[in-house]
């Protein structure tokens, strides 16, 4: 029996190892294997489920992103639904992910709302020509130590643009990018703090983490918000919530529009373009192995990267932002029953009916408790155990660190590029010597 197979099923599957390099999406082979009632059962539970840890930490990462939380769930909904359709894994979920808050939040500072949505087209179409052209193994070369370097980077950075969230700072102008320069800029504001604010963000944080604990199978996130906003609602708190932010979340989807096509913007983005791809192709690909090790079953890679750019393009044309393969939901669709892709799809259904049907609920949710939710994700993402272990050795230790403060103190492009080159150089340092001796 496959690892991670439900009880029950037959030991003659086939864990796809032997197919994993067509052009074929999980749920055309699904389909065609034979796809019944308890399946379909299976999998609207584990929609379900997922689609309760998404929707807040959709908006969440949206707001953290420096975009409308409306733009958070309309990636989910709309890349959500593609990943799982035309992907090349069984449970994959895709959707926003805090990995690209760094890259949304620099991209819409400089270049607007609009540079944006060219920036998530372009990096959509180079995604779906990497698996056209079968280069997604080159993406699963990237060594271990750059993944762990720049994942911390990204989770230390994520935590510092929660700080003002959290605490209700306010601030005389805009809050800077640069880690260093914020952290200033917020020390700076600390006179300002917001009691209330602070409460809710640390009690939002901390609900999400006792949950994990002593009852992991509830939606801890979603509990988490509800408290919080009934809370602030019930007290009269004096605290900044999506509603006074950013008004209603509209209730159905925008209308789709292509970005208008301007030569030069699109030229200077397309650097920009390259890390969102090089960022979503480890993300996704990253995130079908860790389904892989979880049920046994091996993901077709280029035609995961195919559907990671298609959905990141019609993403940008509904007015989303970037859509990559997200572990954590990965996991817990896996952990909640999924058999198939129909679970992915199910969880992008059930946001889309949120949205039509509870939209207006979401206006009262304090941005202090999204703060908190994002703080426990950067915990979560950080790899504590993983880094310190590479540090034990110098060579690992001198990668990963490259890697994590060219990702903090500059951006995730250079620090990915600066560790690869530097590991690279230890392999052929070590090349070297092997040949001599």
């Amino acid at each position: 029996m496959a690892k991670g197979e439900p009880k029950g099923h037959p030991v003659s599957v086939p864990d796809g190892s032997a197919t994993s390099h067509l052009y074929r999406p999980k749920l055309a082979t699904t389909l065609a294997e034979g796809y019944g009632l308890d399946a379909l059962r299976r999998d609207a539970m584990a929609g379900l489920t997922v689609a309760v840890l998404a929707m807040p930490l959709s908006m969440a990462i949206a707001v953290a992103s420096g975009v409308s939380p409306a733009q958070g769930l309309v990636t989910a909904i709309v890349g959500g639904f593609l990943v799982s359709a035309l992907g090349g894994s069984r449970v994959q979920i895709g959707g926003p992910a805090g990995a690209f808050i760094l890259l949304v939040s620099a991209t819409v500072a400089r270049h607007g709302p609009e540079g944006l949505a060219v920036t998530v087209l372009l990096s959509g179409v180079m995604l779906a020509l990497v698996g056209v052209l079968r280069l997604g193994r080159l993406i699963r070369h990237v060594p271990h130590t750059v993944t762990v370097g720049f994942t911390a980077g990204i989770a230390v950075t994520i935590a510092a643009s929660q700080l003002r969230d959290l605490a209700g700072l306010r601030l005389e102008g805009a809050e800077p990018g640069p880690v260093l320069a914020k952290l200033a800029a917020l020390a700076g504001a600390a006179p300002t703090w917001n009691p209330s604010a602070l409460a809710v963000g640390v009690g939002a944080a901390v609900v999400v983490l006792v949950l994990k604990r002593w009852r992991p199978a509830w939606p801890g996130m979603l509990v988490a918000v509800i408290a919080a906003t009934g809370a602030a609602a019930l007290l009269h708190l004096p605290v900044d919530t999506i509603g006074s932010r950013f008004g209603a979340i509209p209730s159905g989807l925008p209308a789709p529009r292509l970005p208008a096509f301007d030569a030069r913007l699109w030229l200077e983005l397309t650097p920009v373009a390259l890390s969102f791809t090089l960022l979503g192709g480890l993300e996704s690909l990253l995130s079908a192995k860790v389904a892989d090790s979880m049920t046994g079953r091996v993901h077709r890679s280029n035609m995961e990267l195919v559907a990671q750019g298609l959905a990141n393009v019609a993403s940008a044309i509904f007015g989303g932002i970037a859509v990559t393969g997200t572990i954590a939901r990965t996991a817990t669709n896996v952990r909640a029953g999924a058999r198939s892709p129909v679970a992915g799809i199910l969880h992008s259904v059930f946001l889309l009916g949120f949205m039509l049907l509870a939209a207006p609920l979401a206006s009262g949710i304090p941005l202090a408790a999204l703060a908190g939710l994002l703080l426990v994700v950067a915990w979560n993402m950080a790899e504590r155990e993983e880094f310190a272990a590479l540090l034990r050795q110098w060579r690992p230790a001198a990668v990963v660190l490259v890697t994590f403060g060219l990702t903090l103190l500059h951006d995730l492009t250079a620090g990915i590029l600066a560790g690869c080159g530097l590991a690279f150089a230890f392999w052929l340092a070590s090349q070297w010597r092997r040949r001599r001796n």
